[in-house]
């Protein structure tokens, strides 16, 4: 599919894993994001096998905007985005796809349009099914067993629930991503990686605070 300059996001997936045992693993952090979309908007997903995943359209800042979730397995992602994407021409760069981030602390996010995909499986489906790595993503942390001194491999971690204060954390920075989202389907892109660019490192204590001034 050919790329181009996105005039507004089109097409919100969310990815994640389908099944009652994936539902809290921060692996379906995006998951999370969208049924939280849906319910702000007061929408519903409802299966739809052609897409290979859960989708649903609403209505956003005055335009048509189409929810997905794929339930192809997160290794698979790309064949539900591809095939509603196809269906409806919407072009990779007029889609946003919210994922879990390793690179990122729980509490972070950051918006970004293309690059690599630093190992997230779901991304690289998705990469390779579009032709093209020029999709918006919206990365939601949820930190690395390492930065957060567990002794998980990063299997296991990404398949397991966060704790109470991480997930506390992922979900304060996905109310804060929720209010992106208008930006984006309006086409106001720039004001939207602008409003998202304080959410890209963990903010300062009062401790931090400290320390610098002392240091100054």
């Amino acid at each position: 599919m050919p790329a181009a300059n996105a005039t507004n996001i089109q097409l919100i997936v969310g990815l994640g894993n389908p099944g009652p045992e994936y539902a809290r693993t921060r692996h379906n952090a995006g998951f999370w994001f969208l049924d939280s979309l849906a319910d702000n908007l007061g929408v519903r997903f409802r299966e739809e096998k052609k897409f290979h995943g859960e989708c649903c359209r609403a209505r956003i800042e005055g335009r048509d905007v189409w929810l997905l979730k794929p339930t192809t397995f997160m290794n698979a992602s790309g064949q539900a985005v591809v095939a509603l994407a196809l269906y409806y021409k919407i072009l990779p760069s007029s889609i946003l796809v919210i994922h879990d981030e390793l690179d990122l602390l729980p509490g972070c996010m950051r918006l970004k349009q293309g690059g690599g995909n630093a190992g997230h499986n779901g991304l690289k489906d998705i990469s390779a099914k579009l032709g093209t790595p020029n999709f918006w993503r919206l990365r939601i942390g949820t930190g690395h067993p390492r930065s957060l001194g567990l002794a998980q491999q990063v299997f296991d971690f990404v398949l397991s629930a966060p704790s109470a204060e991480h997930e506390a954390e992922i979900m304060r920075c996905e109310e804060a991503g929720l209010k992106l989202i208008p930006l984006l389907v309006s086409g106001n892109i720039d004001r939207a990686v602008r409003d998202s660019a304080p959410w890209a490192h963990p903010p300062k204590t009062k401790t931090d605070a400290g320390q610098k001034g002392k240091a100054s």
